[in-house]
């Protein structure tokens, strides 16, 4: 009887992390189901993107007061969660607190954990007050309906639960309280339970050790359905993010090489195409599987901070476009057609539904300036502007849906080579006058 508590804690993490792994399987199933896209160079620079953007929170700071909160849960997240190790291994060998071999440094860690845990839960509240009292207008925006909305509050809640367990269950261990070393501030909430027998105060620290693990693996869990999945996902998208200047437009290559034809004296335009040459099978992006893996991985990656929409000057000046909501709809769109593999036995069957017109619509792309205010925003290298362009170019090209402007101008430069309704003849005529 005596290992059945650590065969049920290792039933918990098994399945648990059981769970995550099926999850993550999942996630990297979609993205794939994005065109491939070679993005292996200049890796010196990606890991320093990676370690100034995702780690360094580089961006984050431009808006100092968010980002000096963000940067207070993020070390306590990955801070605190060090002791994590600790519980599992304490859990799995019927040990307790492992690691207080290391003596003063022990205390040293645990002290510092402690003061994090504290700063997190200010930093928390000061974030529920800013989402739900202060009510900052880009987390109030059309697209943070009651999941988008109750989703943030309750990743609030989870972390003030994590981080009030984790001090309880500090101030309740008798042994850890008599070491007087890393208690820094669990020795203030140890008062409260004064005058409980030793037995009471080992239940409450069992408990909340449980409570605390058990919290852990299900926050875990819950980031796969979760804005909060940025904490895995920054990483690799800061790190396969973009390095072309901003404003470089991603050229076909098909069309390229048509027009380099067209342009070479030497082609015969009536020629048979070459054998073997193909032409892609669509132009542009009407659903999710037309968009590449990095686009899929930037949906999922979104953060749902508002941040770009809160720059976008279409949004500001009341225009339909939002680019948050463009990245939210891209993952609802994603996470649709997965479940319609899962459902299919990894077949996805034709649901009558598309990414454009049934979450995005064309109005929102044409109020597009691409001025890519957006993705300078983004404080994770997100770039919602390359998903409009490939939505754009699917009802230009495959649809010839472009607002009449587009087309008059477009009509123009065929017949006149220039964007204007002139002559070529009659373009100096207004020196006359």
């Amino acid at each position: 009887m005596s290992f059945l508590p650590n065969i049920l804690f290792a039933i918990v993490l098994i399945i648990g992390i059981g769970y995550f792994s099926k999850n993550i399987k999942k996630l990297i199933r979609n993205i794939k189901l994005g065109q491939p896209l070679e993005v292996s160079d200049n890796k010196s620079q990606r890991w320093k993107n990676m370690a100034m953007i995702a780690l360094g929170q580089s961006k984050m700071v431009r808006r100092p007061i968010a980002g000096l909160l963000h940067i207070i849960v993020y070390l306590g997240f990955v801070v605190i969660n060090i002791e994590v190790l600790e519980i599992i291994i304490d859990g799995v060998f019927g040990t307790h607190r492992i690691f207080s071999f290391i003596g003063s440094l022990y205390g040293v860690l645990i002290g510092t954990f402690e003061i994090l845990a504290l700063l997190v839960f200010i930093a928390v509240i000061v974030f529920w007050i800013r989402r739900n009292i202060i009510k900052l207008q880009r987390f109030w925006k059309s697209e943070m309906t009651s999941w988008p909305k109750n989703d943030a509050n309750y990743i609030l809640y989870f972390e003030m639960v994590l981080m009030t367990l984790f001090l309880v269950m500090n101030s309740t261990d008798v042994h850890f309280q008599a070491m007087n070393s890393g208690n820094v501030i669990s020795q203030f909430i140890a008062p409260w339970f004064n005058g409980l027998p030793e037995t009471t105060l080992y239940m409450i620290e069992r408990s909340a050790w449980w409570l605390h693990i058990v919290g852990i693996l299900i926050f875990l869990n819950y980031l796969y359905f979760s804005k909060h999945l940025h904490i895995l996902l920054a990483f690799p998208n800061t790190f396969y993010g973009s390095l072309k200047p901003k404003g470089a437009f991603n050229n076909l290559e098909a069309v390229t090489k048509e027009v380099k034809m067209m342009m070479d004296p030497n082609v015969d335009p009536f020629a048979a195409p070459a054998e073997g040459a193909e032409m892609p099978a669509k132009f542009g992006a009407s659903d999710v599987q037309d968009l590449n893996w990095l686009q899929l991985l930037n949906a999922y990656t979104c953060t749902e901070c508002g941040r770009c929409t809160s720059e976008c000057p279409a949004n500001l000046t009341g225009k339909k476009l939002s680019p948050r909501k463009i990245m939210m709809d891209t993952r609802d769109r994603l996470e649709e057609v997965g479940k319609n593999i899962d459902a299919n036995n990894g077949e996805f069957k034709d649901d009558g539904k598309q990414l454009l017109g049934d979450y995005i619509a064309a109005e929102e792309l044409w109020a597009c300036t691409t001025c890519n205010a957006c993705v300078e925003a983004c404080p994770v290298s997100i770039n919602p502007l390359s998903i409009i362009l490939d939505m754009r170019r699917y009802l230009v090209m495959e649809q010839s849906a472009a607002p009449v402007e587009l087309n008059n101008m477009m009509t123009n430069i065929e017949n006149n080579g220039a964007p204007w309704p002139y002559n070529q003849m009659d373009r100096l005529n207004w020196k006359d006058e």
